[in-house]
């Protein structure tokens, strides 16, 4: 965006703080400060006050955070239909995709797409569905892909792909010779979970349901955030996991783990893009289009 007072303002205006508006944008918190100053002397009304050692958005401050985001989706489209004319794709992409979708499944498509289309920004926040979803609502990102099987009302989800969730162990521990558990007995193993707000865990606990089994009755030995870290830790342990197969790919072809198969019961779920209910920016409707043709 040209004017950068604006982009300053809704940065700060969504973290809620000067002193991390100035890290995410590499500036002074002076700078900062001074160019919400510029805007408050501009439009003559304060658009900041202090209250309880933190930040809130005046009355005022809410109106321009609206206007300017509007502003900076339009300049985004600018960009890219600008780019058009010189039959080039340009402009900037921001992307949010849950944590197995940005660690196993989008690594390869963005870079297939950044070589196709060298003209385009992309930027890309992980997290857990509930935090994809709450920065398309936040306008922190133009794009989402989440796991989770629920829906946020005000967002649009189209389906990318579906995936399958599999129980595994290591290799040669606790459970070597055990071909099939049930669910009654999944509740006696000791299992690493996801943390609230993952859309793996959603897909568990919405499953298990099915069949009258409740999160709380698993014995779980631990939360972690990241599948990565789970798929350590039962390598090193006699616990076992419920992960998607396409983040444990790696591990059954080294041998390193084994599915486990759970007797009458599929885990699976849909990988999903997910939107404002609003047309999305043309440049994130053109990567949802990439990433299809390429899977």
């Amino acid at each position: 965006m040209d004017d950068f007072r604006l982009t300053v303002f809704i940065t700060a205006a969504r973290t809620l703080s000067f002193t991390r508006t100035a890290e995410r944008l590499g500036i002074s918190q002076p700078a900062v400060s001074r160019h919400v100053g510029e805007l408050e002397a501009r439009y003559r009304v304060p658009l900041f006050v202090r209250r309880g050692g933190g930040l809130e958005l005046t009355e005022a401050g809410c109106v321009l955070l609206d206007a300017a985001e509007r502003v900076s989706d339009d300049y985004r489209r600018l960009e890219y239909e600008m780019g058009l004319c010189t039959s080039q794709t340009e402009g900037e992409l921001r992307l949010g995709a849950s944590t197995t979708v940005a660690q196993y499944l989008l690594p390869v498509i963005l870079a297939h797409f950044t070589t196709r289309f060298p003209g385009v920004r992309v930027s890309m926040l992980s997290g857990n569905s509930g935090r994809i979803e709450q920065a398309l609502a936040d306008r922190e990102i133009d794009l989402g892909l989440v796991e989770s099987v629920s829906r946020r009302q005000g967002l649009h989800y189209t389906l990318f792909r579906p995936d399958e969730l599999v129980l595994v162990a290591r290799t040669g521990g606790a459970w070597a010779a055990t071909e099939s558990v049930t669910p009654a007995e999944l509740c006696r193993i000791p299992l690493v979970l996801r943390e609230s707000g993952s859309g793996t865990l959603e897909v568990i606990a919405a499953a298990l349901a099915g069949v009258g089994i409740r999160l709380q009755q698993l014995r779980v030995a631990l939360r972690l955030g990241t599948t990565e870290g789970i798929k350590s830790f039962v390598r090193h342990s006699d616990a076992m996991a419920i992960l998607s197969v396409i983040s444990v790919v790696e591990e059954l072809r080294r041998g390193a783990l084994r599915i486990i198969d759970i007797e009458g019961l599929t885990l699976t779920r849909d990988f999903s893009f997910v939107h404002l209910a609003a047309e999305p920016v043309p440049l994130a409707r053109q990567f949802e289009e990439f990433a299809r043709a390429e899977h």
